[in-house]
């Protein structure tokens, strides 16, 4: 319980971190108006693919995500688990709809061509598939698990980065949407766990194995190499962004490219390291020859 307070609180302050320097800051205002100013590699080489991307995100979808998540719970016999997921996008959906209008971004002279379109942080788009993602992790069977969050976390990462190369979104504001769905995603762990039945088993043998590996090592390398690229990027902005040359464009916006989707694998590796405590072993779950026991190994994701 501890670990999900502190996670929670960890989404919390980063999120506070990313909005105040990309927001309240001229070097962050730079850097996110780097991004959309290298864009046209992204727009260019993906028009079609990142169109249906960000089509496929809407509020129609939002409720069928909602659906899927609450029939596979309920299907499960996991009414808890059916309203804590349903938590997680509702709760994320709202958060990032008062936080928009509650941020307010000041004009610093950055981006003229932006001068009045005002704060975009957190990107709804991003959120409502992060929030998908990790809803349909915790509510999928642990077999199906593994391949469940890579696939969304892929799905994520795609719809983050269509979000940034379509010019809807700034990448802070991926980052930050991430940050909300994962605050949410521990605060229900923690309530989760709360309400645990006593004869609750926490089956070790169910925790994510390669699914876990694998994400934290794609987040981790990709994270780390877009930092570095936008940390190169910082220190150059030694002019107007609409006076950089396109090469330093291009590395800026390949640098907030891999920081969204590394971001998008770690947000992910985060909810496996602790799936397996958060929605431990059903003991009211169907019987049959073909139930696990309790504490019976099973494949983990």
């Amino acid at each position: 319980m501890a670990w999900l307070g502190t996670l929670w609180l960890v989404n919390v302050f980063l999120f506070a971190i990313v909005a105040w320097v990309s927001v309240l800051t001229i070097r962050g205002q730079m850097l996110d108006t780097v991004a959309l100013y290298g864009n046209s590699f992204g727009r260019r080489t993906l028009d079609d693919a990142l169109d249906a991307a960000l089509s496929a995100v809407s509020a129609v979808s939002l409720g069928l995500i909602l659906l899927v998540i609450l029939a596979v719970a309920l299907a499960r016999r996991r009414v808890t688990l059916a309203i804590m997921s349903a938590a997680i996008v509702l709760g994320a959906a709202g958060t990032t709809y008062l936080l928009k209008r509650v941020i307010d971004r000041p004009y610093l002279g950055v981006d003229p061509d932006r001068a009045f379109a005002g704060n975009s942080l957190p990107s709804g788009h991003a959120t409502a598939a992060a929030a998908f993602a990790i809803g349909l992790t915790l509510v999928l069977p642990p077999r199906a698990r593994g391949a469940a969050s890579i696939v969304g976390a892929t799905y994520t990462a795609i719809v983050g980065i269509a979000t940034l190369s379509s010019g809807w979104h700034r990448p802070s504001d991926v980052v930050a949407a991430y940050l909300v769905v994962g605050g949410w995603a521990a605060l229900a762990g923690l309530v989760l766990v709360l309400t645990q039945r006593p004869t609750a088993v926490v089956n070790r043998q169910e925790r994510a194995g390669w699914s876990l590996a694998g994400s934290t090592a794609v987040g981790a390398l990709l994270a780390v190499v877009g930092l570095a690229l936008l940390v190169l990027t910082a220190g150059r902005m030694s002019e107007p962004v609409e006076a950089m040359a396109s090469p330093q464009l291009r590395v800026g916006y390949l640098g907030s490219v891999l920081t969204v989707a590394g971001a998008a694998y770690l947000m992910m590796a985060v909810v496996l390291f602790s799936v397996h405590r958060v929605v431990p072993h059903s003991p009211q779950g169907p019987i049959g020859p073909m139930a696990p026991r309790a504490g019976a190994p099973a494949s983990g994701g």
